[in-house]
């Protein structure tokens, strides 16, 4: 299944930087997504784009996590030449994440 199937995004972007949190449409999913939505697994879907790392927060009191991905925006949204360079288009190409 695609991580959309069972879950929602938001995101956001400074600077060179990108978050992403996912929050599962249900709550009991949360403990599956933990085991299989790894940093390094978003890491590796994203080795083209994230030259830095990719930290995972959980925050389990609202059952979601946000990943910071940081040197991940090509310098920056407003600097960058590449097109959909923005958290929100991230986020949606990690919707489509096989897990």
């Amino acid at each position: 299944m695609k991580l959309k199937d069972i879950a929602h995004i938001r995101t956001g972007d400074k600077g060179n930087n990108c978050n992403i949190c996912v929050i599962p449409y249900n709550e009991d999913d949360f403990d599956f997504l933990k085991t299989v939505l790894t940093a390094e697994k978003v890491k590796d879907f994203y080795s083209d784009i994230c030259k830095g790392t990719v930290t995972r927060y959980e925050a389990p009191s609202i059952k979601a996590f946000n990943f910071v991905m940081t040197d991940s925006l090509g310098g920056g949204v407003t600097r960058s030449l590449n097109i959909d360079r923005h958290g929100k288009s991230l986020g949606m190409a990690l919707a489509e994440m096989e897990i």
